[in-house]
């Protein structure tokens, strides 16, 4: 049977790369103050992150919100799922004389700067200290910065696949889960414990005071300004090498740049690759996204659960350290395969703990939390974070080693954007689907099923409380878990099979580019 003639174009532009091999082993000697350079540039884009996190623990800490508008402000983790609308762009326009990445580093970050002092100026407005926040400001606001931490994410994964030598690109996915880990650790633990009267009288000062030791409008005071001077330095101090010079350099204007996306998503590798990215974290999303919420439903105190949260950022700097032979090695996905069935199965830990806190933390209605639940917890939680980074990290390191750095910036952003939509999609709807899977009932209004914010207040009002008759997470969970092993028999052999192409299978030919140019011109 004949082919056509679009498979026998696809097949040339997959085809005639020449094979190559995987990149040697690597050597950071020499390559030391980049890879700094990117934790730091890695870490300004976790801080961001870290602040959609503390707010919706702050949120819970006040329940005054719901788990629908819970779900609304989840919103702000959108752009990191769009962001490769706009990933050719960046990789196509720039100024030369200031550089490829740095025209866009520069440009980025001093907007986030700005947009954060704007944030500081308005934050005690829109957060009241006893009243509900402004949902629509905060969501609005915080959509830009994850805007803007989104276009510096494609900079930055761009820039390291030509700031690192070649036989280091695999220790970008290092670079890039301690810096974010360490700017998400400093965007939660700052809102949350260092605000809290409770929190700084009890750990941290000799004689009580009010308040926390720092305001949330300091703290973005402060890193609006930090921000702003480490732009400044960069664009000073440090020098990127001319695109010009880098191997393989063609320069493609912007349509080109779309049309390019469009081929490399029809690769054949890349669409399988796609459909797995966008499956993959069903299994975790309710684990992920509902368990520290149910633990503050359940009467864990918000700061307890953000000092166990702080802790598992220990965990977080120590895992990439050790887990970079596998991530900078030839078969990153097979560990990464290894690990999920047993993360799977950790939920069933999470589920249990959750289910008996009330039991094990209250004392006749009065919360008094031995110190035996907290190690439970925080031992639940290590392993919990170990496995999921991990795994995180192994999927960074694989994506690293495809990307054709002629393009990185779009690519890389291609493939962490079909993931990171995989993983809002369900972190979204797992947060919305608790309040539809959970039935209540007011204990003296049989017609009141507690369903809205409005509901349970009047309930209350009524001096009834709301009685969970089907708790939602125990449903939800078991269905995540049954859909996660599903995709794990489904997709095994598969993943294995793509981590053993050569690089030939994941670039495109640009000689088609060229022939449409000239036959244009």
């Amino acid at each position: 049977m004949e082919k056509s003639p679009n498979e026998e174009e696809e097949k040339l532009e997959i085809f005639e790369v020449p094979s190559q091999s995987l990149p040697e082993k690597s050597n950071l000697k020499g390559d030391w103050l980049n890879f700094f350079l990117l934790i730091l540039l890695y870490t300004i884009q976790g801080l961001p992150l870290g602040l959609a996190i503390a707010l919706p623990i702050i949120f819970q800490s006040k329940k005054i919100v719901s788990y629908k508008e819970q779900a609304f402000f989840s919103l702000v983790a959108w752009p990191y799922s769009v962001k490769i609308l706009w990933a050719p762009i960046v990789d196509s326009l720039y100024v030369q004389w200031i550089g490829r990445r740095k025209s866009w580093l520069m440009f980025v970050q001093y907007l986030m700067g700005v947009v954060l002092l704007y944030t500081a100026i308005n934050i005690d407005e829109w957060l009241p200290d006893s009243e509900i926040p402004n949902l629509k400001a905060l969501v609005s606001t915080f959509c830009v910065i994850s805007f803007l931490a989104a276009t510096q994410d494609i900079v930055v994964d761009g820039w390291a696949l030509t700031m690192l030598k070649k036989n280091n690109v695999g220790h970008a996915s290092t670079c890039n889960g301690t810096g974010v880990a360490l700017g998400v650790l400093i965007g939660t633990i700052c809102p949350v414990l260092l605000t809290s009267e409770d929190f700084c009288n009890k750990y941290l000062r000799i004689t009580l005071s009010t308040g926390g030791i720092i305001t949330i409008k300091g703290f973005l005071y402060f890193w609006s300004f930090i921000i702003m001077l480490i732009t400044t330095f960069i664009g000073i101090f440090k020098r990127e090498m001319d695109n010009r010079l880098e191997e393989g350099h063609v320069q493609i204007n912007v349509f080109k740049s779309y049309k390019l996306l469009w081929r490399i998503f029809k690769l054949p590798n890349i669409r399988v690759l796609a459909v797995a990215l966008l499956t993959m974290k069903i299994g975790f999303s309710a684990t992920d996204s509902v368990s520290k919420l149910k633990l503050i439903d359940a009467g864990v105190s918000k700061d307890d659960i953000m000092i166990i949260t702080i802790s598992m950022y220990i965990v977080k700097f120590i895992v990439p350290i050790v887990v970079s032979k596998y991530t900078s090695g030839t078969k990153p996905m097979s560990a990464y395969l290894n690990l999920m069935p047993i993360r799977l199965l950790w939920s069933i830990a999470y589920v249990v703990l959750i289910y008996y806190t009330p039991i094990l933390i209250k004392n006749n209605g009065v919360v008094n939390v031995p110190t035996y639940y907290y190690l439970i917890l925080v031992f639940i939680s290590i392993i919990h974070e170990i496995l999921a980074y991990t795994m995180y990290l192994f999927t960074l390191g694989f994506f690293s080693r495809i990307s054709d750095s002629r393009f990185g910036g779009t690519y890389m952003t291609m493939l962490s954007t079909i993931a990171s939509f995989g993983w809002v999609v369900s972190h979204t709807l797992a947060l919305r689907m608790i309040d539809v899977l959970t039935f209540s009932k007011c204990s003296n209004d049989d017609e009141n099923n507690c369903s809205t914010t409005d509901l349970r207040n009047m309930c209350k009002i009524k001096g009834g409380d709301c009685n969970i008759i089907v708790n939602g997470y125990y449903i939800e969970v078991a269905l995540c878990m049954a859909i996660g092993f599903v995709w794990y028999f489904l997709y095994k052999k598969t993943i294995q099979n793509l981590q053993t192409k050569s690089l030939s299978n994941w670039q495109l030919n640009l000689n088609r580019l060229e022939r449409e140019k000239n036959e244009e011109s």
